[in-house]
């Protein structure tokens, strides 16, 4: 476990009543409240951020450790990939970004080269492994991979930060110094 590390995690573009709109308020609002959190922990010593690449939050979060690092050259984004290809069947637009951000990311760890069951739990577990906190975009909702995630973190003890989608409201799970 990195002490200074920090792993996302969150639900899908289905699970949000915007979906892909990105014009929505509620993408707008939660993003900046995403980008609050992280610059908060980049503020208080958090220097390595580590991102499933999976869509929406963890590219968001992604793209907010990129853009805050162009101010603080200590902060480093770690892409961990659950297998090679994860982004095959998203839309064009999201496998251009996906690909931008790889291209930026100071290191790229696949968990698994070729898809297998269970790849993307083995890549949240890998993440929360090396990590003291997980920020969690997450709405309550059970058997998801963010829950999962969640309560991985939950049994290793670690801090949890979890941002309900909806309402914005933060909740922080076993507070420590960071």
């Amino acid at each position: 476990m990195i002490e200074t590390a920090c792993a996302f995690t969150g639900h899908r573009p289905k699970s949000f009543p915007w979906g892909y709109d990105e014009n929505a308020p509620g993408y707008v609002l939660l993003k900046e409240v995403l980008a609050a959190q992280i610059t908060a922990l980049a503020e208080r010593g958090v220097t390595d951020f580590l991102s499933g690449m999976a869509q929406e939050t963890d590219l968001w979060c992604a793209q907010i450790v990129l853009d805050l690092r162009k101010k603080n050259t200590a902060l480093k984004l770690h892409a961990i990939l659950p297998c090679e290809g994860q982004e095959g069947k998203w839309t064009a637009s999201a496998q251009v970004l996906y690909h931008s951000i790889l291209e930026q990311a100071d290191d790229v760890f696949f968990v698994d080269r070729d898809y297998c069951s269970g790849c993307m739990l083995k890549r949240n577990r890998c993440m929360v492994d090396h990590s003291s906190i997980l920020l969690a975009v997450y709405n309550g909702t059970r058997r998801s991979g963010t829950d999962a995630t969640v309560n991985y973190s939950r049994r290793l003890g670690r801090k949890i930060i979890v941002i309900d989608p909806i309402s914005r409201n933060i909740s922080h799970q076993y507070s420590g110094n960071i």
